[in-house]
């Protein structure tokens, strides 16, 4: 961490007042009581300048090995991070979480128990500080630029000033961002899948979900909202009621606000206190449904279904696979009680479940005969737990990494974030995918705008998962696009422009220094040449599968 220091204002003024006593005695024109009226001027532009001036900047080199311990040499002091700050809990009010990084769940990076996780621990305990004197509403992954604070300790700062960007609520009412949806091309298809936190319609007042019909119609607003923004082609939904009730009711709400006309997959079932299941909901002006919904019911009940889908504009199909595995929660015993690695309980049956859905696909490819497959849901696993390792394992490539390495989230859970949310596919389906995004409408918010804390009307935190979707655009004859960038990539300045060589079939995204996306685009070819940057020193993220390779460019 470098700082900087203010030149020494005291010195500045010596040296003003001495020229003012030599300009004194050479000029008749000024007299004593000029002189005075001078000292005076100085003397209020210290009292107002000089607590500015004398602040400490800041600069953090390596947000990820960043520690509140460095704060030690400025406790008492005025500083100010020259280096964007990130919200990383906002549920206390008056108060944030912040750190120059986001906090990542250390298993959605790193496999669990190894160094690296052991590393990552300690990193993420000692990474974040309280910012108080915050008087409005600001979301998880929110950017503080130029931020200005009195520091009180190693772990608490009291807020002057700052500039807030990125991941704001107006930002996201723009819609989610169909660029990175169509990193390969425009999408046919808008595939979604989003777990409901307990969508009921007949069995209210349980444990979960609604209490009653009025915090349903609330829920109801909120979750319509939500769909109608995203106006996808195709929803998979978790934790949603058994039986047809909740999704035919979905299913009208979204042909009323989007003009289209929406059906739902009838699974033949009715609804059952307040145990929950996947289920389909389509536009049938875009997709029907090939075939009979097949059932999965390893492990947990009817939370594991295929359905294949033909684009009848097209004629081609694929099968769509919606899961909800085990939760961590609760206390298992033998393999499955909590190993303490971080994985949580019943991690063992999650495993069964996702062998199982290897398992089933080999049946469901004979049986619709085809083999593209999207596979999605609440999975209940980060990124690198042994679930999710198991469907790599076994062929299918996991989209959060595909299009955004290791920076994609879905939830969060006591400040840290990370995807329990996935989007997977095999390898006949993946060059048809045009891009992967999670829409962070809901794991970012405080939970006190909830349907059944609040009257907010908004779609904000409509569940505690955000949507993931998916764009799709269905060609049986394209062809395997590379999935891992070539360890021979550069970017570099030249010709008045970057270029990043040797980075074909991957994208990129490029920033400006305070974390504004300025530009980002799939590489087609070997050499690819970045016009349109204005003068100033921008980042360069070049993605692959699982791979991002960062850099700093100036554009003199």
């Amino acid at each position: 961490m470098q700082t900087t220091k203010m030149h020494d204002i005291f010195a500045q003024i010596k040296s003003f007042l001495y020229f003012c006593r030599l300009f004194n005695n050479n000029t008749h024109n000024i007299r004593q009581k000029h002189m005075r009226h001078i000292l005076c001027i100085i003397i209020t532009f210290c009292a107002i300048a000089l607590p500015g001036l004398s602040q400490t900047t800041v600069t953090i080199d390596d947000p990820q090995q960043w520690t509140y311990a460095e704060l030690k040499p400025y406790v008492g002091q005025t500083i100010r991070f020259a280096t964007p700050m990130y919200v990383t809990n906002n549920y206390n009010s008056g108060s944030l979480t912040i750190a120059p990084r986001l906090i990542f769940t250390p298993t959605n990076q790193v496999y669990p128990m190894s160094q690296e996780y052991n590393a990552l621990l300690i990193a993420n305990a000692m990474g974040s500080i309280t910012l108080t004197g915050v008087s409005d509403y600001h979301r998880i992954g929110e950017r503080m630029h130029e931020l200005t604070v009195k520091v009180n300790s190693t772990s608490s700062v009291s807020l002057i000033s700052c500039k807030w960007a990125g991941e704001t609520r107006s930002e996201l009412e723009k819609g989610y961002d169909m660029d990175i949806v169509a990193q390969r091309g425009e999408p046919s298809i808008i595939v979604c899948c989003m777990n409901l936190e307990y969508y009921l319609v007949e069995n209210l007042g349980g444990d979960m979900g609604a209490s009653n019909y009025s915090e349903h119609q609330k829920q109801r607003a909120k979750v319509s909202k939500a769909l109608a923004k995203i106006n996808a082609d195709l929803y998979g939904f978790v934790e949603i009621e058994q039986g047809q009730s909740a999704l035919a009711e979905i299913a009208s709400d979204l042909s009323r606000n989007t003009g289209r006309r929406f059906s739902y997959i009838n699974d033949g079932g009715s609804a059952s206190g307040t145990y929950t299941k996947s289920g389909f909901v389509y536009c049938s002006d875009i997709l029907e449904p090939y075939g009979s919904l097949r059932n999965n019911n390893t492990g947990v009940q009817n939370r594991k279904k295929t359905q294949a889908f033909v684009e009848k504009s097209t004629g081609e199909k694929f099968l769509f696979s919606v899961n909800h595995f085990k939760a961590k929660s609760g206390k298992g015993s033998g393999a499955n009680a909590d190993q303490g690695d971080g994985q949580g309980s019943y991690n063992a049956d999650r495993v069964k479940e996702a062998k199982s859905l290897l398992d089933n696909y080999t049946r469901d490819c004979v049986f619709y005969g085809d083999s593209d497959i999207l596979v999605m849901g609440d999975l209940n696993a980060y990124a690198m737990e042994d679930p999710i390792t198991v469907l790599r394992e076994g062929g299918w490539k996991d989209l959060h990494r595909t299009f955004h390495a290791d920076s994609s989230y879905s939830y969060v859970y006591r400040g840290q974030v990370g995807y329990l949310d996935h989007a997977l596919c095999n390898s006949t389906l993946y060059p048809q995918v045009t891009g992967m995004v999670a829409y962070h409408i809901n794991s970012s918010e405080s939970d006190r705008y909830t349907y059944d804390k609040s009257n907010d009307q908004t779609m904000f935190r409509c569940s505690d998962h955000d949507p993931i979707i998916v764009g799709l655009r269905l060609d049986s004859t394209a062809t395997f696009i590379p999935e891992v960038l070539n360890p021979q990539v550069e970017i570099y300045y030249a010709n008045r422009c970057p270029h990043i060589r040797n980075a074909e079939g991957g994208y990129y995204i490029i920033y400006q220094w305070d974390g504004q996306v300025v530009q980002q685009s799939a590489i087609h070819s070997n050499e690819t040449a970045i016009t349109g940057l204005r003068q100033g020193l921008y980042i360069i993220n070049v993605y692959g599968q699982g791979t991002c390779l960062r850099t700093k460019i100036l554009v003199p």
